[in-house]
């Protein structure tokens, strides 16, 4: 398996043949499409001028890929077949893309992309046929703690260069978009010249394109990270998200507190615990962190909140629901919050 675009780069500068399958599996957006791009240009290179491409949601249009790799090409001799898999591909996805692998020849090159691969499907015997015969690139999103020294880099590629502070900036701007981050590195391109930039000018020159998920919210909060939570949490509600959305996410990440430490009390392993709360990504390395930083007691009170704030939310109860959320997301992340906070909101 190759891991991440870098890794991809050095393979395809070796040179050498493609083999007959590219697999790109990533849920970063743009990553997926420079990858993807990158193949398209060594296949063009290696004389694949002509390209179809194909597109599966439930069910894999396996009969015209067929006919396309069994079918000579009127126009070109060799010939780019591209797959788009618009879901997770499951256990039966890895077997029959490995049973048309045998069936392509010199003149036929397939590129499937789609979202990440999970473990069912990299367990999968077919799976494995295709990573010994062709190129399977896992890309893994770019975390918030990675995303400075991510646009550092890219900035670096046009010439560029900024301090950790100013990289942080432009961060928290285009948070949640890596397609807004890289949009931004090429404007500023446009705007400053070459060498070192001046905060003032990239703060001038950057816009506040961040976009929020409920999880990020949640990551924040869980991860201690109390600045980003607050912000997120601003932004959550200046972007319209409905505020029993917010509270589902904050009772959910508690109960999984509640039902891990449970867990660990009746002599279980972390990891198994987690995965038992179905608790994965990154979250995996924040929980551990969250559950010597908050007590059962506290958890237990926080939910009551999440409760009562929802109450107020619907109008059942009078009080302040941008300053209960708050209080909320506030306690979960470790701050100090008198218990008063939420019950005079």
């Amino acid at each position: 398996m190759i891991r991440g675009t870098d890794a991809l780069g050095e393979r395809l500068a070796r040179g050498g043949a493609l083999p007959p399958l590219v697999w790109i599996a990533t849920d970063e957006t743009l990553l997926g499409l420079e990858a993807a791009d990158a193949v398209r240009a060594a296949a063009r290179a290696a004389g694949y001028d002509e390209r179809r491409g194909f597109h599966a949601e439930r069910d894999l249009p396996l009969s015209d890929l067929l006919h396309e790799i069994d079918s000579p090409s009127l126009f070109a001799s060799r010939r780019l077949l591209e797959l788009r898999l618009s879901g997770k591909a499951g256990k039966g996805t890895g077997d029959a893309l490995a049973d048309l692998v045998p069936r392509i020849g010199d003149d036929v090159r397939l590129l499937v992309s789609g979202p990440r691969l999970d473990r069912q499907a990299t367990e999968s015997p077919g799976f494995a046929r295709i990573d010994r015969t062709g190129w399977v690139v896992a890309i893994a999103e770019v975390e918030r703690a990675a995303l400075p020294d991510w646009i550092g880099a890219r900035l670096a590629r046009q010439g560029q260069r900024a301090d950790p502070a100013t990289l942080r900036l432009i961060a928290d701007r285009v948070e949640g978009n890596l397609l807004a981050a890289d949009q931004e590195v090429r404007k500023l391109a446009l705007l400053l010249p070459a060498g070192p930039l001046a905060a003032d000018a990239v703060r001038a020159a950057v816009l506040d394109v961040a976009r929020w998920d409920v999880f990020d919210l949640v990551e924040a909060a869980l991860g201690a990270d109390v600045q980003r939570a607050l912000r997120c949490l601003q932004g959550l509600r200046a972007e319209g998200t409905a505020g029993p959305v917010i509270l589902w996410a904050l009772a959910d990440a508690l109960r999984s507190l509640l039902r891990v430490d449970a867990a660990l009390r009746q002599g279980r392993p972390l990891a198994q615990a987690m995965r038992d709360a179905r608790i994965w990504g990154p979250r995996e390395r924040l929980v551990p962190a969250a559950l010597r930083r908050t007590t059962p007691e506290l958890r237990r009170r926080l939910l009551r909140e999440c409760a009562r704030a929802d109450r107020i939310l619907k109008g059942l109860e009078r009080g302040d629901d941008d300053a209960a959320l708050r209080a909320i997301v506030l306690a979960l992340a470790g701050a100090s919050v008198p218990e008063a906070v939420v019950r005079s909101a």
